[in-house]
């Protein structure tokens, strides 16, 4: 393996946007563990230049780590050889999925040990996020790349022909470029949707505050039954109970008669005059024994003393 130079300036990076979507749609491939693979591409001055991939087949894959095994390493260099013999494996790439991009302690250590010379780079992918980002040497340490150049040989101009720097989560190519009114008519429901939510919702809080009202708020309803005529009239508005019992109906309201055109008044019957139902009983009651019993109050049978 090469010796690292002690150039303290970041390797200018240039990437193929068709090997760009290979690394991305490979992470996507699995959502839960690592996967990996290296970078095929040539190094010209001061930069390099990424031009195809080669996946790891056979990994030692986790949640949270992945390792080039032998048969990983046997995979790689038969692909190479027969693919791109006149080119180099200039750095390694590998997902991050759901824990965003960053070099892990292991990552590291796989970089110091099998990408140690001075321009290869580390390429990371979350498929979660979509995030991705570029690490290179600085002298002794490794950083993040801050400047990325994608070239789509598709057509269009070289990403960061203007020397400025690019983020590298902001990486676009033209399959996953997107308006900025594309996403905008993309995100949230339709105007007609909300209203329809908006007037359903108010719809069912009046309901439910009928209910409520109709449960805990109940109100008198007050009838006059006419037992002649056999009919049921729903009391005046106005017409309460009051507290002892009595019926109040407003003055200002003429009561229909109960029945027929005739209002009958109840008669009770009056318990100073005798009965006449039955005249011939009270006349035979008064010439009873007892009868004169109770007028004399004296028993003719108690013997005199």
């Amino acid at each position: 393996m090469a010796k690292r130079k002690p150039d303290q300036r970041q390797p200018r990076v240039t990437i193929e946007g068709e090997v760009l979507r290979q690394v991305r749609q490979h992470a996507r491939s699995n959502s839960k563990t690592e996967v990996c693979g290296v970078l095929i591409g040539e190094e010209s001055g001061g930069g390099v230049r990424i031009t195809a991939r080669i996946p790891g087949l056979n990994a030692a894959q986790a949640g949270t780590y992945v390792t080039f095994t032998q048969d990983t390493w046997e995979h790689i260099y038969k692909i190479k050889d027969k693919d791109y013999p006149e080119e180099r494996i200039v750095g390694w790439y590998h997902s991050h999925p759901g824990f965003g991009v960053f070099l892990s302690d292991h990552d590291t250590f796989i970089h110091k040990n099998f990408f140690s010379a001075a321009l290869q780079v580390a390429w990371v992918y979350d498929p979660h996020s979509d995030e991705e980002g570029c690490f290179g040497w600085a002298g002794e340490r490794l950083e993040r790349v801050a400047e990325i150049h994608v070239k789509d040989d598709k057509g269009g101009e070289e990403a960061g022909e203007t020397g400025k720097p690019e983020p590298v989560g902001e990486i676009e190519d033209e399959a996953d470029q997107v308006s900025e009114h594309d996403r905008g008519s993309e995100i949230g429901a339709p105007t007609w949707l909300k209203w329809a939510l908006t007037i359903a919702s108010h719809l069912v809080l009046a309901a439910i505050a009928f209910v409520v009202a109709w449960l805990f708020f109940p109100q008198q309803l007050i009838f006059f039954v006419d037992v002649l005529n056999r009919s049921v009239v729903q009391a005046p508005p106005g017409t309460r109970i009051s507290r002892d019992g009595h019926l109040i109906v407003p003055k200002s309201v003429d009561l229909p008669p109960l029945s027929g055109e005739q209002e009958i008044k109840p008669q009770l019957p009056d318990t100073n005059k005798p009965s006449m139902a039955n005249p011939e009983k009270n006349g035979s009651d008064a010439n009873k024994p007892d009868a004169k019993k109770a007028e004399s109050g004296k028993d003719q049978n108690v013997p005199r003393q």
